[in-house]
């Protein structure tokens, strides 16, 4: 059956309409969490705020599970899901400027946007210099693209990338995100006192 908008149950003009319905609540449950606040961001790196940890963690397994159960009960075609293609090198440098960002700004592009709907300042000034960055990123393509374009392994995922059974799979992801979940909040007792 699915995907819904590529077996054309849903016409291609609503493409646009459900990513903007979807940025709409997206962005709503991020405030609603408390991901507009860069404190309570960078709390991951500092250790004493694991909410972002367990609010993406869960996110991916629930959306893995409940991908591949609609596939088992063949409400969905897992391979017609579209995969964003790996280019190793972009994806390596890019998540170290993404990661010295948000470790230096507390905030990711998005939790950024949704902190500028509110007015912190502090985001507006983050979300400039991702403008400015943008902008030279833009500008000097040509010098880039060479890196952008560097190693490209196709549409794989990490899946593909193991070789291994996808159930197994989820089953062993499932079971580091409890342990991941187990042991921040360990760290995150053991912190409580330093910084409240």
């Amino acid at each position: 059956m699915g995907p819904l908008i590529p077996n054309g149950i849903i016409p291609h003009e609503w493409d646009s309409i459900i990513a903007i319905l979807i940025g709409i609540v997206f962005g709503f449950v991020l405030e609603a969490s408390g991901f507009s606040s860069s404190r309570k961001l960078a709390g991951l790196f500092y250790g004493y705020d694991f909410a972002v940890l367990k609010v993406f963690f869960t996110a991916a397994i629930v959306s893995l599970i409940g991908m591949y159960y609609m596939d088992y009960l063949g409400y969905v075609d897992i391979t017609q899901m579209y995969v964003h293609p790996t280019y190793l090198w972009g994806a390596i440098i890019g998540g170290i400027i993404m990661g010295v960002g948000f470790v230096a700004g507390g905030f990711c592009p998005g939790t950024s946007l949704c902190a500028v709907a509110i007015g912190k300042i502090d985001a507006i000034v983050y979300v400039i210099g991702i403008m400015i960055g943008v902008f030279i990123f833009s500008e000097l393509y040509f010098l880039f693209e060479p890196i952008y374009e560097g190693f490209f392994m196709g549409n794989i995922t990490l899946i593909d990338s193991l070789g291994v059974n996808p159930y197994w799979f989820i089953f062993i992801f499932t079971l580091i995100a409890i342990l991941s979940f187990v042991i921040s909040d360990i760290i995150r007792k053991r912190n409580k006192k330093i910084f409240y």
